[in-house]
């Protein structure tokens, strides 16, 4: 059976990969900022944003990709109920980082499998990451140490990398603060015997 990831993600594609799973991605059509408006408009938490766009990106390629398995996930990231999207330079990053530094936040993880069009299955996941207090010039050391590459990531940062500095406690999954629950998605895979036990 055919998977395939819907995205580009480095992230998304190394931990499959390095899971074993055979896969093709698949940039997802959607437009993410159109999904999310109405929901946005409607006051929907971003619990159930990051399902609606793991859903979006998973339906997108599915109907597609006949007969193909297609994993659509998403992330956002949530500071009280408020929604932070990937910045979209290093001087953003650094704002985004400035408001999270010394807080808790939440990583809502969402993971979506769709065949043919119709969604077969779905996960959502919480984790909570709180941030150590940073002055300005220990956010200019770290944004000058990590790169463009955290462009890539809500929050602006990479805790795989030199960004697993910024943080004081982190509790919850691992893959899923790196963008794909992806304990339950095997088990998933395995249940609609995309791969075997």
């Amino acid at each position: 059976m055919t998977i395939i990831l819907a995205s580009t993600s480095k992230a998304r594609r190394a931990l499959l990969a390095n899971a074993g799973i055979a896969f093709e991605a698949v940039a997802s059509p959607i437009d993410e900022r159109a999904v999310e408006a109405p929901l946005l408009e409607a006051g929907v938490p971003p619990s159930e944003i990051a399902q609606a766009l793991a859903d979006a990106k998973a339906l997108g390629v599915s109907v597609h990709s006949p007969g193909a398995l297609v994993i659509g996930s998403d992330q956002v990231l949530d500071l009280d109920g408020e929604r932070f999207v990937k910045p979209v330079d290093l001087a953003d990053a650094g704002r985004q980082i400035a408001r999270l530094a010394g807080r808790p936040h939440h990583l809502r993880s969402a993971v979506t499998l769709a065949r043919d069009g119709v969604v077969l299955w779905r996960h959502l996941d919480t984790a909570t990451l709180t941030m150590r207090p940073l002055d300005q010039a220990a956010i200019e050391r770290y944004l000058a140490a990590a790169g463009d590459d955290i462009l890539w990531s809500v929050g602006g940062y990479m805790l795989e990398g030199v960004g697993i500095q910024l943080f004081s406690a982190i509790e919850g999954d691992y893959f899923s603060i790196l963008g794909l629950p992806l304990l339950p998605l095997l088990g998933a895979l395995r249940d609609l015997d995309a791969i075997s036990n």
